[in-house]
């Protein structure tokens, strides 16, 4: 045994003695706050550090003519990180994460604790239209997971530990502890009760002091409060929550169709080639478009919107209003576009900053709009909406309007809105959701049927591991066979009733019930002229392995069936029984409740 071994042998025998569960699981808690802050500053810090080289080294010098190249050359960067250094695939950040929470029983690769650290800067900071929140989220969930593998914690602690390191993530982000605690219980479906929110709230407190330690009191987002909100504005405010679904719905249906399009193209260096092509073309033409965008979205906020419209390949200055709205608006429409190309090409980031920058935009352009039209004597307050529309865009993309509404209002210091983000997050969360189920993070899972949500009953099927299930004690047999050989090789040998029948090739052809040849079972003339396949029927039933659990309890219900058997790649597996499948339900949940 090796001496790491032999200390944490001793650390856990101490621990079992000296601290209880509960005591330990707060104690882990604040050093998964402190190490999801310190991911946090670290992921911030080579960004910047990167993005700093390059526009004071380079871009000074040789102008803007080679953002078209940046991006492509920080993707090809990530391409060789991950296939030589990593060595394996590094997932997107926040669905890697409930991928692991649903099916890996919270179990989260040591790579994840540093592949995005080294993977998202290069990504970002070479121009990749996407944020860091995503992989800052990963890399502080899988140090909480490895961290509670470590110690030997079932999977319900290791679900809330990622839940604590999520939330210390976004706390270190955002400097918004509160918002983060909302978001690592809507984003995670975790279970709010005084065991969850002690954990949760430490890691939030931890992760931000970090944050303030490192980086001081510098906020990521700068607002200031000019108008106050209004009761005349409540008719303006519900057209920008129907504006901002549209909106969110454009932004989610572009995300997925691109992202359709790159996974049917196999080659990495195909996918690298024409998402890094495109995505330099469009930040050439559309300089904001580069990075994260947070400067612009600052610009927007303080109402200096000249500063990002001016920015263009023309370098042209334009006081025409209708020319900054339909600029304004090409900044919407085409901001996913970039990020969509970005996660295509093989870029390493998250959807936060994006959704923060095209709701900015949206609700800035609306309240342009409406005051240029001239329709109403009220004029709007053209910051107030900007901020207002970034939680339009969150509670709509992401759908999660809890979050939306406390993290604008947390990191712009907005409380006096709260009543206008609380109509616009609603709205746009409630039409979105007609349209779009599943946001960003949870729609390839949704559609596996793997999705963790609030509904605990739906959890711990996902939480089933089907496999351990699976009984392979059933004798097949070929329907090429005769009944004197079945009896003989499958009846006289099996306990079981049901005998599955496959070809030479393992293909499932069908059963041969028990009941069913009972009646012939004694006529030794027809054992050697009745053969299998004229025996043999259909199942009531078949189960995929990629049938969901709450699948497969639907064809148990619908067939009435006590045993289906169980086909993966279309080739014989064995077969699953109701009685088992209700056990390990029955087990799982107690495990499940039992924090």
């Amino acid at each position: 045994m090796s001496t790491l071994k032999k200390a944490l042998k001793k650390i856990l025998i101490w621990r079992y003695k000296n601290i209880s569960e509960k005591q330990f699981i707060t104690i882990l808690s604040v050093i998964i706050g402190l190490l999801a802050g310190l991911g946090a500053v670290t992921l911030k810090n080579l960004t910047h550090y990167i993005q700093h080289l390059l526009e004071s080294e380079i871009i000074k010098d040789i102008h803007k003519a080679f953002y078209f190249i940046f991006p492509i050359i920080g993707l090809f960067f990530v391409l060789l990180i991950i296939k030589y250094i990593v060595k394996n695939k590094v997932g997107h950040g926040i669905p890697s994460t409930l991928y692991a929470i649903s099916k890996q029983k919270g179990i989260m690769p040591q790579h994840q604790m540093w592949a995005s650290i080294l993977t998202a800067p290069l990504t970002v900071g070479f121009g990749g239209s996407v944020g860091l929140e995503g992989p800052t989220v990963a890399t502080g969930s899988a140090l909480g997971s490895n961290l509670a593998q470590l110690f030997r914690l079932n999977q319900t602690t290791k679900t809330l530990l990622i839940g604590a390191a999520a939330a210390g993530a976004m706390s270190s982000i955002f400097k918004a502890p509160i918002a983060a605690i909302v978001f690592a219980v809507e984003i995670f479906s975790l279970e709010l009760t005084l065991a969850s929110m002690i954990p949760l709230l430490l890691a939030s407190i931890t992760a931000i002091l970090t944050s303030y330690f490192f980086l001081g009191d510098d906020v990521l987002l700068h607002f200031n409060l000019q108008d106050k909100f209004v009761l005349k504005d409540v008719p303006f405010y519900i057209l920008l929550g129907i504006f901002s679904a549209l909106i969110s719905v454009y932004f989610s249906k572009v995300y997925f169709f691109i992202g359709d399009a790159f996974r049917k193209t196999k080659s990495v260096y195909k996918r690298l080639l024409i998402g890094g092509v495109l995505l330099g073309i469009i930040v050439y033409i559309i300089p904001p478009l580069f990075g994260e965008g947070y400067e612009t979205i600052n610009n927007v906020l303080k109402g200096n919107v000249a500063e990002v419209v001016n920015n263009n390949i023309f370098n042209a200055i334009s006081d025409n209003i209708v020319m900054i709205i339909l600029f304004l608006v090409g900044l919407i429409l085409f901001k996913i576009v970039a990020t969509s190309l970005t996660f295509g090409a093989g870029g390493i980031g998250g959807v936060f900053a994006p959704t923060l920058f095209t709701g900015s935009i949206t609700g800035y352009v609306f309240a342009m709009f409406i005051n240029y039209t001239n329709l109403f004597d009220h004029k709007l307050s053209l910051i107030n909406y900007a901020m207002v529309g970034m939680a339009g865009l969150m509670a709509g993309v992401l759908l999660a309007p809890l979050t939306a509404i406390f993290l604008i209002a947390e990191i712009t210091g907005g409380y006096e809105l709260f009543v206008p983000l609380m109509i616009v997050a609603a709205i746009s969360f409630i039409i979105t959701k007609k349209y779009i189920p599943h946001n960003i993070y949870a729609a390839q899972l949704a559609k596996r049927g793997e999705l963790i949500t609030h509904d605990k009953d739906k959890n711990v099927l996902i939480y089933l591991d089907i496999d351990k299930i699976i009984e392979k004690d059933f004798i097949s047999t070929n329907p090429k066979k005769t009944l004197g050989e079945l009896l003989k090789e499958n009846v006289a040998k099996s306990s079981r009733n049901i005998y599955p029948v496959i070809d030479d090739e393992n293909n499932f052809l069908g059963i041969v019930l028990l009941d069913d040849i009972r009646s012939i079972m004694f006529n030794q003339e027809m054992y050697n002229t009745i053969l299998v396949e004229n025996l043999m029927k259909t199942a009531p039933e078949v189960i995929f392995h990629t049938d969901s659990t709450e699948k497969i309890m639907e064809k148990f219900k619908e067939s009435n069936a006590w045993n289906l058997p169980y086909i993966e790649d279309n080739k014989y597996v064995g077969f699953i029984s109701k009685s088992n499948l209700l056990s390990a339900y029955r087990n799982k949940l107690i495990e499940v409740s039992s924090v």
